[in-house]
């Protein structure tokens, strides 16, 4: 039975191969491949209709981008500049804040990644169970992550700007899930994906594997004007701070807002990903053809 189980596994539909984290890059972690539950249903209607999504393996910063980051890549001609208007946002080891989507994704490609999709962003925040938060299902307070509570924005710090609260520096709070910083709240973090009113409103390119999105997350894509932002800030309460929550933003960041930041994605650079990218084009076609053949098996036993 226990064969005849692990055969019927191996040949459905939905059976995967992930790829090996392989030699993860300084500062990065990886998020193993593999289903997961993404959205809800008991919430915004923007998070409907929860699923099970699949994601290949992926590396993604284990902080926001800082400020001094940021600042390196404009001295070396290699990022655009962006402005950051108020005092006690520009430290070494702030966010970087107050840039737009584009200057965002531009930073990520010059350091050979992409801004991650939305899918491998709630996948890093959720873990594959669908948890509400990085550290689980325990409400969010200003001990695990930076919002604002009843002290204040950014949890009471104060800042010299007509804005009284402020991001804290990265890390500020105790990693969670996959080894990842202030994935809740700090900063809103730009994903790849065009901002739909729901998922279903989205339609087939918002589900099954590694889905990005509205024109797939195409720099052009005429209906959708806005980037879809995920995991609270500094600036917002409780309500915006979990793992399903998800809002849109205007890229061009025309007004410069501070809540704004990012972290980069990368895909999982390794011979093993050739591999089982190779067994999971042989077995996905075959998948229904060895479910029915597994399936009459399990019928005689």
């Amino acid at each position: 039975m226990l064969f005849f189980a692990l055969l019927s596994q191996l040949f459905s539909p939905s059976y995967r191969i992930a790829t090996p984290c392989g030699d993860v890059p300084p500062g990065m972690s990886c998020v193993p491949g593999g289903w997961f539950i993404r959205g809800a249903n008991d919430r915004r209607r923007d998070q409907r209709s929860q699923a099970k999504i699949y994601v290949d393996t992926f590396w993604i910063d284990r902080y926001e981008v800082t400020a001094g980051e940021y600042d390196r890549c404009v001295r070396h001609g290699r990022c655009a500049y962006q402005k950051t208007n108020y005092d006690h946002f520009c430290d070494e080891d702030q966010p970087k804040v107050g840039l737009s989507w584009y200057a965002a994704r531009n930073y990520c490609r010059v350091h050979l990644g992409d801004l991650p999709t939305e899918s491998q962003w709630e996948k890093a925040a959720r873990g594959p169970d669908g948890d509400l938060y990085p550290w689980g299902n325990a409400p969010v307070t200003c001990e695990l992550a930076v919002i604002k509570n009843a002290k204040g924005r950014g949890c009471g710090r104060k800042a010299v700007s007509r804005e009284k609260g402020r991001t804290s520096n990265v890390g500020s709070r105790r990693a969670y899930r996959y080894g990842l910083y202030d994935m809740i709240g700090n900063t809103d973090e730009y994903v790849l994906d065009w901002y739909s009113e729901s998922y279903d409103h989205c339609g087939a390119l918002c589900f099954g594997e590694n889905p990005r999105g509205p024109c797939n997350g195409d720099e052009h894509c005429p209906g959708y004007k806005e980037r879809v932002v995920r995991g609270g800030s500094w600036y917002w309460g409780a309500a915006h701070a979990y793992g399903s929550y998800r809002r849109g933003h205007f890229p061009s960041q025309k007004r410069i807002y501070h809540h704004f930041g990012f972290r980069c994605a990368r895909a999982v650079a390794s011979p093993h990903a050739e591999v089982a990218s190779l067994v999971n084009s042989v077995v996905g076609p075959s998948a229904r053809l060895g479910a029915k053949v597994a399936g009459s098996f399990l019928k005689c036993f």
